[in-house]
């Protein structure tokens, strides 16, 4: 098979070897071995199990994709990554990830954020779904080999772990936000963008956000402030802060600039998606029609109650007094505190189980129309070890589907 045989053993030869047994690791395994039976291919896994981040995503329900079925929608939802991956989901798209579970007897189903998830609601249906194919296809999996060394000798990759080589002629790294990965393919002169973390939630410590954690605004629109970063949508009052899609998407989008800022800035909310002109005009028109009624009983706007009152007395406006009570500053200061509240952020927070990474593999090294690098023939790559990231909501393991699947095809050709 090799021209190696000087080096090593048999059974450790294989035509393909997958580094990584997560999302985007088994499914291009599973893909080259369908595509090509008679290749003998392997994944290596550093742990004792794989699959580790499909089990904990989406709340142990595996948010397997997104309901976008446009790509030039879909890549949108990318902030690294957009304009490389726009060839790649015309050729393996959501629609193509939903048949592809489907023929093998998961039915996937679309929640009202777009997010799908499979019909089990349990990602071990994923899991199982990946070891029944990989199986059935002859993927041997080798668990407890973390790879410590990758070297090109003649035709072949020679991999090395702690205990043992392994040789292949094509080779796909698929190991996520691996720094160990990255400095080894760093010695195959590969460019590293420095890698910090996307998908988080902001520390803010406020009088006007204190005790009412669980508190949520349906569609607010968010500011960092000396930046031109910006998003819309829903935004959640936590313990710690601030979350939900508004602040997940600015911090993904500001991930390299919110880590230069040392995660220490200032943002501005428009909670009510007006004007402050027009809402000034709003609350005018209620100081007359609700003169007799008590500001801080009563929320407008469609503002949670809680949130409401703090804002009322944050716009030094006392419990008892009624709209025909406040006087134009008063007014004024609502009006700034429902379009343009200024709070400090201090710090970052996880976002539930998602462990996501800016930074990678540089993509100018990367050709996307087969994921083989542009510097060593035979090596390719699949997922999150690549500089591509992406929002909440499915999207990481739809970039790990289509890189895999691609990678697989140009393999298995």
């Amino acid at each position: 098979m090799l021209n190696l045989q000087r080096f090593f053993n048999s059974m450790n030869t294989f035509n393909v070897i997958i580094i990584g047994g997560g999302a985007a690791g088994f499914f291009t395994a599973i893909n080259v071995a369908k595509q090509n039976p008679d290749l003998k291919v392997a994944v290596l896994e550093k742990a004792k199990t794989g699959l580790q981040k499909v089990k904990i995503s989406g709340g142990g329900r595996c948010n397997v994709t997104h309901a976008e079925f446009i790509p030039q929608e879909l890549v949108t939802n990318y902030p690294r990554g957009e304009k490389e991956l726009l060839g790649p989901f015309h050729q393996f798209m959501t629609g193509d990830t939903m048949a592809w579970f489907e023929e093998r007897g998961v039915a996937l189903k679309i929640e009202d954020d777009g997010r799908m998830f499979p019909e089990s609601n349990s990602s071990q249906t994923i899991i199982d779904c990946f070891l029944k194919e990989a199986e059935k296809y002859k993927v041997e999996v080798i668990y407890s080999s973390g790879v410590l060394n990758i070297e090109k000798h003649d035709n072949a990759w020679v991999l090395q772990t702690k205990t043992e080589a392994f040789y292949a002629e094509k080779i796909v790294v698929a190991t996520g936000s691996s720094v160990k990965m990255w400095d080894i393919l760093k010695t195959l002169n590969h460019t590293i963008i420095n890698p910090v973390p996307s998908l988080f939630t902001f520390n803010v410590t406020d009088k006007r956000i204190k005790n009412i954690p669980g508190v949520a605004v349906q569609n607010v629109t968010v500011k960092v402030l000396n930046t031109n970063l910006e998003s819309t949508g829903p935004l959640l009052v936590t313990h710690v802060g601030f979350s939900a899609p508004s602040i997940l998407k600015l911090s993904a989008f500001g991930a390299v600039e919110l880590a230069e800022m040392n995660y220490d800035f200032d943002i501005e909310i428009n909670f009510i998606q007006q004007e402050f002109n027009q809402c000034l005009d709003v609350l005018k028109q209620l100081k007359q029609e609700l003169a007799k009624k008590t500001v801080f009983k009563f929320a407008q706007f469609g503002i949670p109650k809680r949130l409401w009152q703090k804002l009322v007395l944050a716009s030094k406006i006392e419990e008892s007094k009624t709209w025909a009570d406040i006087n134009k500053t008063q007014l004024e200061n609502l009006a700034t505190q429902l379009t343009k509240a200024v709070f400090q952020v201090k710090g970052k927070s996880t976002f539930k189980d998602e462990f996501v990474t800016a930074g990678g593999v540089d993509l100018k090294e990367i050709n996307f129309k087969t994921f083989e690098s542009k510097l060593h023939k035979n090596l390719f790559f699949a997922g999150e070890v690549l500089n591509i990231d992406a929002i909440t909501g499915g999207f990481n393991f739809q970039n790990a589907w289509t890189s895999g699947f691609i990678a697989a095809r140009s393999i298995a050709d």
